[in-house]
């Protein structure tokens, strides 16, 4: 049995004033819980009066504040460190709990063993017909779903009370405060994103369990706070906390054997959509050496035709100066050192195909355009990337922190919490059922094959919203 002394509710608030009207009044008309209660806004630097207004509406409210937007993880780690409670409730802005709410958390913890470190409770959406969030995925690449997301209630997968969970819902959880506090409370470097599905995945490493709590239920408007943000922000926290998440977590004997399934899964999502969504992009994907320079393959046999297929922008290698501001460019070959360097007939298929760009139409022989990304969700890819390459050092060292405290192996972990294996970007059915990518999976770790469809409510069918770029993730 996990008796509790104090019970500390956090909300982390960012220029929502208008959704704490909603949410602070449910709070006051909880019922008795059973044990003392507080409730902490933290105001994340916010512009829309939210300080001053829980300073006069709410004064029972203990509030904290901080001038500039920390991020999700950063300030409810600050919530969770002002907390008296042995046991800390987080809760979303955006929501309004049932009157039960807070009893339902605490009667399920209180009754739960001592390895339990933290209860979920269920969401569900603002009319209460469907569900947002009752039991988490996560897949091999440290993306995670939410099951069911969206499904009407009486066809969605929620689990039984007391049943397992790889990780709890960031905005509807009661955790032991020394238990989030050991495992090292939310990652800062996520600010918002995956960083429940983290923090599950060390809870378990570290002996520790994650339980349902059904009755613990509140009302949320999806993705209300998350939406400021702006829709590929968010991709680019999703790509790169995703990586981060399975990078410190697995352990050495795994991760050293799906590092390759992971990175190239990374890569091809990246290139498909630079390809795809970027003007000038076919070039990315043209072999100069079949053809397109140098003679390597005469027209007829397999290259290209200059006088009728567009040149790539590499298709004539361009020679200037190291430093255009120091050094001088070369000078123009004459007609006859060309002759001489190229030889009669590629000095003849030059001048032809120069011949026809000068009065063909675009498309048509003339030198395409140099690509250009203009897609923010490609944006976003590289950003990750770029990223994560510039803090190496600091997610090996967390790597190791983590690593050192584990006491239950992975085996373990997913063995009850398969991973899944879901075709969620452009290009990932085509990677995913390829023999390469499935040779890079180890055989001995549980995963498990989805379609999209199958975890969630799609665009497209009753009640269903847009997914975020990877879905709707956690």
């Amino acid at each position: 049995m996990s008796a509790l002394e104090k019970v500390s509710v956090c909300i982390l608030s960012w220029n929502g004033r208008r959704h704490l009207e909603t949410c602070l009044p449910a709070l006051r008309a909880q019922r008795d819980p059973g044990v003392p209660w507080e409730v902490l806004v933290l105001d994340n630097g916010s512009t829309d009066d939210t300080v001053a207004w829980v300073r006069r509406e709410h004064p029972w409210v203990r509030l904290v504040e901080s001038r500039v937007n920390t991020g999700f993880c950063s300030g409810n780690n600050r919530l969770v460190a002002a907390a008296e409670g042995d046991a800390v409730a987080l809760l979303n802005n955006d929501t309004r709990p049932a009157e039960d709410w807070l009893a339902a958390l605490v009667a399920a913890f209180s009754a739960a063993p001592d390895d339990v470190a933290a209860v979920s409770g269920q969401i569900v959406d603002w009319t209460g017909e469907r569900l947002d969030f009752g039991r988490g995925m996560m897949t091999f690449d440290g993306h995670a779903f939410q099951l069911d997301f969206r499904r009407p209630l009486a066809e969605a997968r929620v689990p039984a009370d007391g049943a397992e969970l790889l990780f709890a819902c960031g905005g509807n959880l009661l955790v032991r405060k020394r238990s989030f506090l050991d495992a090292g409370g939310f990652d800062e470097s996520y600010f918002a994103y995956l960083e429940d599905v983290d923090l599950g995945w060390r809870l378990w490493a570290g002996g520790e369990r994650v339980l349902f709590a059904r009755q613990a239920v509140v009302h949320h408007r999806s993705a209300a706070t998350s939406d400021l943000l702006g829709l590929y922000n968010r991709g680019f926290l999703f790509e790169r906390n995703a990586f981060l998440t399975v990078y410190k977590n697995y352990e050495a004997s795994i991760w050293q054997r799906i590092m390759p399934a992971v990175l190239w899964t990374l890569t091809s999502r990246t290139q498909t959509l630079l390809v795809q969504n970027n003007p000038g992009a076919e070039a990315f994907t043209l072999d100069p050496y079949a053809g397109w320079i140098a003679n390597t393959a005469p027209a007829g046999e397999g290259g290209r035709d200059a006088a009728t297929d567009p040149d790539p922008v590499a298709a004539e290698p361009v020679v200037g100066p190291a430093d255009p501001f120091t050094d001088p460019a070369p000078p123009s070959p004459t007609l006859l050192e060309k002759w001489r360097g190229y030889g009669p007939v590629e000095f003849f298929r030059r001048a032809a195909a120069k011949a026809v760009r000068s009065v063909a139409p675009a498309g048509l022989g003339r030198r395409a355009a140099p690509p250009r990304i203009t897609d923010e969700r490609t944006v976003a890819q590289l950003r990750s990337i770029t990223w994560l390459l510039g803090h190496l050092d600091r997610a090996a060292a967390e790597r190791a922190r983590l690593q050192a405290r584990r006491v239950r192996s992975d085996r373990e972990i997913f063995e009850r919490f398969p991973l899944a294996l879901v075709p969620t970007y452009p290009g990932d059915a085509r990677l995913f059922s390829s023999a390469a990518f499935r040779a890079w999976l180890p055989a001995d770790l549980p995963v498990q094959e989805h379609r999209l469809d199958e975890i969630m409510e799609l665009p497209g069918c009753a009640g269903g919203e847009a997914a975020g770029p990877s879905g709707e993730e956690r």
